[in-house]
């Protein structure tokens, strides 16, 4: 709980930014915030930081606001503070104040994601972060960055991840499908995340078919499988079939696989990398000179992501559908 010092402080600023002084109370507040951050006192520095910066962001004073979020993930730094309910959801509010054309949110949140990556369990940056940010962005239609976040988000982001890549294909060709849903397929895999993997390529799967009753589909179910052929789409199938063979370690499947659909896959050589760093990554497959996995990651969503994805090797929780042609 703050102090009745640390109260009184911020009652008199937020009151001066309510009186439109807001220059005055923007540089009032990082004198009072350097004093406390000088003693130590990091909680009443965060107090104050948070509490004037979602003030100055709430009057519109978005430079201001977000020259005061920028300073408060420097002190999160400085105290060595880890991510927490707490130490997230201040961000977020402050995240979601900010008008996408400020210049300032992409560098506030690429601090942000810096601090939970060196301060948090996960290499990448904490998933929450990454899922909330990942999800503001799709919401904007902004998703070559969506979905760099989207990717190294929570088991909640691959429905959104879906969703995102589902309503851009709209937008194409019917035949593109697989473009888009390998846009997210692909990346979970190279980290070693079949679960979500197979949940996004599961959920693209069943919005493409609900919403094109005109589609040839053929079901076909066993003890172990459930099956759902799209006959016009052979890399659709691909993908279904490629996942199943990265979760049973097999690599004459895997090979057999590839050479089954080599005609399709003349079509998109630039999963040729991606498929060869998979193949090596599950199966063991050796290649002569693989490419970095974050460099193909790259070029899957059309350049570096700000965070590089870590390796989690997330197993999926039952079998994909499988797709024959």
């Amino acid at each position: 709980m703050a102090s009745k010092n640390v109260e009184k402080t911020r009652a008199r600023l937020e009151k001066r930014i309510e009186e439109g002084a807001y220059y005055e109370a923007h540089q009032q507040l990082r004198v009072v915030s350097q004093r406390y951050i000088k003693a130590h006192n990091y909680d009443a520095a965060i107090d104050i930081l948070c509490s004037g910066a979602e003030a100055l962001l709430k009057a519109g004073q978005n430079s201001s606001g977000c020259d005061l979020c920028l300073m408060l993930v420097g002190v999160y730094k400085t105290g060595s503070l880890a991510p927490s309910a707490t130490s997230r959801a201040r961000l977020i509010q402050l995240i979601s104040l900010i008008p996408p054309e400020e210049p300032g949110r992409k560098r506030f949140i690429n601090e942000a994601i810096a601090w939970s990556s060196k301060h948090g369990e996960y290499p990448a940056g904490d998933p929450e972060l990454h899922h909330f940010i990942g999800k503001l962005l799709a919401q904007e239609d902004d998703t070559y960055e969506a979905e760099k976040h989207l990717v190294v988000g929570t088991k909640e982001s691959a429905e959104t991840f879906a969703d995102m890549l589902y309503e851009w294909y709209t937008e194409d060709e019917p035949h593109t499908a697989p473009i888009y849903a390998a846009r997210a397929v692909l990346p979970y895999m190279l980290i070693g995340n079949l679960r979500d993997a197979t949940r996004l390529l599961t959920t693209f799967t069943r919005k493409l078919i609900e919403n094109n009753s005109s589609l040839a589909v053929q079901e076909v179910q066993t003890a172990s499988v459930d099956c759902k052929v799209v006959p016009s789409l052979p890399l659709l199938n691909f993908l279904n079939l490629l996942l199943l063979a990265c979760q049973t370690g097999g690599q004459d499947m895997f090979r057999n696989l590839k050479s089954h659909y080599s005609n399709s896959l003349m079509e998109v050589p630039h999963w040729n990398e991606p498929l060869e760093q998979i193949g090596e990554i599950y199966l063991g497959i050796q290649i002569r000179r693989p490419a970095s996995i974050f460099d193909m990651m790259g070029s899957m969503f059309g350049g570096t992501p700000n965070s590089v994805p870590q390796s989690r090797q997330i197993p999926p929780e039952q079998q994909p559908l499988v797709d024959l042609d």
